[in-house]
């Protein structure tokens, strides 16, 4: 077991960039206060990376648009999880290319988990000349230096910063919301499932320390954030490479100990490190949401073996079936691929009985999408994409019904929502602890607050209710 090294108070000597920065940018632009644009792909990891960039920005003097075309600087945050986001980021970095020709003064940038990939930077380099910086996950901390470096010399950045294993601590973040927060507990994988491309452009798991992340949560929670997310690609390995013994049930605890209004939540768990610790804790607490969220990926042992993923159908099923014993209202959601290389529709089949078994609120339903140098993409693949769609289709209309059926349940019944925001239309939007939206009518006042509700209604995958 090797301690992280942690860099305290990292962004003090990028301090020096954000003010030559403001300097810079005000000969270019003439004037003090330049416009950034800011584009975030992908999971919450990468919207919480978004929020650090976007806190850099801010002490580099810029304020923010929603508009690309009067944007100063332009930046999209990419995911590689799938190819679909792959090609969109693609699709809409190419569209660029007119803004840059009308104002050729504009910065755009690319970071995030795609350009952790040689494959991806070469196109880059190759296909989209207007690009002026590119910069990986694990280069996020130098982002002032790399901006400056690009404004003051006038040349393309390619920044192929090698993986660091360190954990970087203070830099600033300017959170898109003041009810719900993300924090970051953990960073990186281990897992090296078969058919994912995170642990090769995250890097090896490493945990933040327990005493900087529940300082954290104080800060949010004495700030008035009422719904605050644990994040990492597994959570439930948190600790396992720090050596004060703590582990994620235990962190889930001490922040559950926090005085105050609030709801812990927290994602994404791993199936293979998901203990009955974890569940008691959940259970046993005042602030931890209701809502457990276990992706099973497969519902067929060989499929699963095959997707390197450690568990089996059966202790799968067992963790389930113990949160559903423990946890009160526990509501169950889960991530699935359909048509995994050299699945069969009778493996599929698999998938179709787990998840009538189980009983989920609602799914994050995939079709396979290979990663270029994944393990997974260099088996053989003869099912066609017609057929995966049908299997895919069969999928949705399946989990339809098993959404509709779980919730019609929740009719009738009194529970506790936190008041997010107003509706699209009218009314307000509400959530509660299971993670499940209600709609329901009120004033805008309530926004921000918990209120006790009744359900009266359900319908698709949202729940209708009014104020007791």
């Amino acid at each position: 077991m090797q301690k992280n090294l942690v860099v305290e108070n990292c962004f003090e000597e990028q301090k020096e960039y954000c003010n030559k920065i403001k300097e810079i940018s005000k000969k270019i632009y003439k004037k003090d206060t330049p416009l950034a644009f800011v584009r975030t792909y992908g999971c919450q990891q990468n919207v919480s990376d978004g929020e650090k960039i976007k806190g850099m920005l801010s002490e580099m003097g810029y304020s923010f648009t929603d508009d690309e075309k009067e944007a100063n600087f332009i930046l999209f945050n990419t995911c590689a999880i799938r190819e679909h986001a792959q090609d969109k980021v693609f699709g809409n970095v190419g569209a660029l290319k007119h803004i840059k020709r009308a104002n050729p003064e504009t910065i755009i940038a690319l970071c995030g988990c795609m350009t952790e990939q040689e494959h991806v930077i070469e196109r880059i380099k190759e296909s989209y000349p207007f690009v002026d910086l590119v910069f990986g996950t694990h280069s996020l901390q130098y982002f002032p230096m790399l901006l400056h470096n690009v404004m003051n010399n006038n040349e393309r950045l390619f920044d192929t910063t090698s993986i660091d294993e360190r954990i970087f601590e203070g830099i600033p973040v300017r959170r898109d919301g003041a009810i719900k927060a993300w924090l970051p507990i953990m960073y990186g994988c281990n897992n090296f499932c078969s058919y994912c491309i995170v642990p090769y452009v995250r890097g090896r798991e490493r945990s933040r320390r327990a005493e900087d992340i529940i300082e954290e949560a104080k800060e949010l929670i004495n700030s008035g954030y009422k719904d605050i997310t644990l994040l990492g690609q597994n959570v439930n390995s948190y600790g396992n490479n720090l050596e004060d013994g703590i582990n994620f049930a235990e962190l889930l605890r001490r922040i559950d100990d926090i005085d105050g209004e609030y709801t812990i939540r927290f994602m994404t768990s791993h199936p293979k490190d998901a203990t009955r610790e974890l569940i008691d804790t959940i259970a046993q607490s005042k602030h931890i949401s209701s809502h457990f969220h276990l992706p099973f990926q497969s519902g067929n042992n060989r499929v699963l073996k095959a997707m390197n993923r450690k568990y089996t159908r059966e202790k799968y099923l067992e963790i389930i079936n113990y949160a559903k014993s423990k946890i009160k209202d526990v509501s169950l959601t889960s991530d699935v691929i359909v048509g995994f290389p050299g699945e069969t529709y009778e493996e599929f089949q698999d998938t179709i009985s787990l998840i009538k078994e189980v009983g989920f609120s609602s799914l994050f339903m995939f079709i396979y999408s290979p990663r270029v140098g994944t393990p997974a993409a260099k088996l053989p693949d003869i099912i066609s994409k017609e057929e995966k769609k049908r299997w895919f289709k069969e999928l949705v209309d399946t989990q339809e019904k098993i959404s509709a059926r779980v919730l019609s349940n929740l009719v009738g019944k009194n529970m506790k929502v936190l008041v997010e925001s107003k509706g699209d239309k009218s009314g307000l939007v509400a959530r509660t602890s299971g993670n499940i939206v209600v709609e329901m009518d009120g004033s805008e006042d309530l926004i921000g607050k918990f209120k006790d509700i009744e359900i009266i209604e359900s319908k698709n995958y949202v729940l209708k209710g009014k104020l007791l």
